[in-house]
């Protein structure tokens, strides 16, 4: 055996999933003292950028695995993971599934009332934390005990740990949860397989360049991150994640650690976009890796034009400038993205076009009724995928509320070409009925604004209905270098389709601090829609 045949190994092995990758990668022997898991804290008796090799997070797994039997918890048993820093999320994971039970990973974004209702509702039998979000949760009531601070674990006796548990397929290994832009966020269950199918699927395809060190730019507690420590097990490609994921931060981290492909969310690109790029070191990257949300043109376009790429013509392998963005859509619920779409300096496919679907992905376009549009049609995403989570967790209600034919209905409203591209134009709650067979769609208007009118960085399209009208307020985040007292009414008109157009109140010039965002950094829509529908009254 060889380091090269690690993926095909295990994905070639029906019992390896998303729960015990790491015993399976023990097992082999292959790459022990290989760097692997880098984290931007400090971890147990490793100070913090300094990479611990898989014979080292193995150990750092097995002693939190048996402080925690220590405690009482086993198989079946939901444990909230409630803090900071990625590490503590990353290892309290890896230790928990090693036992058989379920963590359930809450974003440290969300505040204390809020999580104490979200874990209650859960049924965890405990909770770990940190010094910060223990105080969180002070005067409020989540039905569960604190058992430990999640950095104090390490300490426990990694040969006392009990011996792994076995998964099977449909075991649940994850508890993640949605963004809760539209009120609190419903907790996701995944199981052993379907966290691990894309991995296994990619197992088939040529490795990205670039995917071979990569930094994670990704909320730690989101299902995403979990698939990508587990890619980079499977892979032995080196891996760094960040605990806080501000444009700022992350530049800094490219330029010291040099990684070779970032992986992040649409906030993450538009939160970079806003920095000057050119004056960063940005050299080593040659791939930006996209999940969640789609991202935007102008967003895409600033990125692609860093870093450089290999690249192979009659002439033989060279290296060009500009980078590659992979982008996507996929959400908490899809378990990994369905589509898949490649930008470089060059290509021009976008208009939020996500791509063609995975070939684990049985997708439709699907119109009110449920049944399936053709081309052309914008209907939701009806979607099926061996890495679809199995519902929420105590709550079969909406679990069942979201399937058609075995399909997840995603809230995506979609269309697709003649020529299999689908593209993606709203989420179903942010659209708005004009009437008459139109309708304005928010996430698309947002686009084409960012593609159209010079100086503007990123923007929210807000629209509702206001009695008998529909009234748009277009919020215009601005380049350093853009006249913020510049009317640019017109030209965010120009941009707009005619309808759209039509329903436009007002075009406001706002500061980042003005978007209230969810806590993976998704703008907060129904609260924007709220705020500025309350200011009609007095206009």
């Amino acid at each position: 055996m060889s380091i090269r045949s690690i993926r095909s190994l295990l994905a070639g092995d029906p019992d390896v999933g998303a729960g015990n990758v790491l015993t399976s990668r023990i097992a082999l022997g292959l790459g022990l003292d290989d760097p692997l898991l880098t984290f931007d804290t400090a971890v147990d008796d490793h100070a913090a950028w300094q990479a611990l090799t898989l014979r080292e997070v193995d150990r750092a797994v097995r002693a939190r695995a048996a402080a925690l039997h220590a405690l009482g918890v086993g198989r079946r048993d939901p444990v909230v993971v409630y803090a900071t820093a990625a590490a503590d999320h990353v290892l309290s994971f890896l230790a928990l599934v090693r036992l058989g039970a379920i963590p359930a990973l809450l974003n440290p974004g969300v505040a204390g009332e809020r999580a104490a209702r979200y874990i209650a509702r859960l049924g965890a039998v405990g909770i770990l934390t940190d010094p910060e979000h223990r105080a969180e949760l002070a005067g409020h009531d989540p039905a569960a005990p604190v058992l430990a601070d999640a950095s104090e674990l390490g300490s426990g006796d990694p040969d006392a740990a009990p011996a792994p548990y076995r998964h099977a397929p449909g075991d649940p290994v994850a508890i993640t949860h949605s963004s809760g832009t539209t009120g609190m966020p419903k907790a996701v269950v995944h199981s052993h397989a379907s966290l691990y199918a894309a991995i296994r699927h990619r197992a088939t395809l040529p490795r990205p360049q670039g995917s071979d060190r990569m930094l994670s730019a990704l909320p730690v507690p989101h299902a995403a991150t979990v698939i990508a420590v587990n890619f980079a097990l499977s892979t032995h490609g080196e891996l760094a994640l960040l605990s806080q994921q501000s444009g700022a931060g992350v530049l800094d981290a490219i330029e010291s650690w040099q990684p070779r492909g970032v992986i992040g969310f649409a906030t993450t690109w538009a939160d970079l976009a806003r920095h000057d790029l050119a004056a960063r070191d940005l050299g080593t990257i040659a791939l930006w890796w996209n999940t969640g949300d789609c991202a935007h043109e102008a967003h895409i376009r600033r990125l692609i034009a860093t870093g450089s790429r290999e690249t192979v013509t009659r002439r033989g392998r060279g290296r060009e400038p500009g980078s590659v963005f992979v982008d996507g859509l996929g959400s908490t619920e899809m378990g990994h993205s369905h589509f898949f779409i490649t930008h470089a300096p060059g290509t021009e496919k976008y208009g939020r076009c996500v791509g063609r679907p995975h070939t684990f992905v049985d997708c439709e376009v699907v119109g009110p009724d449920g049944e399936p549009l053709g081309p052309g049609e914008v209907g939701e995403l009806a979607t099926a995928s061996p890495t679809l989570a199995p519902g929420y967790w105590n709550d079969s209600v909406t679990t069942y509320r979201t399937r058609l034919r075995g399909r997840f209905l995603t809230g995506d409203l979609m269309y697709r070409d003649e020529e299999g591209f689908y593209y993606h134009v709203d989420r179903l709650v942010d659209s708005v009925d004009l009437g008459e067979g139109r309708r304005l769609y928010t996430a698309m208007s947002e686009e084409r604004v960012l593609a159209r009118v010079p100086g503007v960085l990123d923007c929210t399209v807000v629209a509702a209905k206001d009695g008998d009208r529909v009234v748009t307020d277009v919020l215009l985040l601005l380049a350093d270098a853009a006249d913020p007292a510049a009317d640019r009414r017109q030209e965010v008109v120009a941009a707009l389709e005619e309808h759209t157009a039509a329903t436009v109140r007002s075009v406001l010039v706002v500061d980042g601090d003005d978007i209230p965002l969810g806590p993976t950094g998704k703008v907060r829509k129904v609260l924007l829609r709220e705020r500025y529908l309350a200011s009609v009254a007095v206009r």
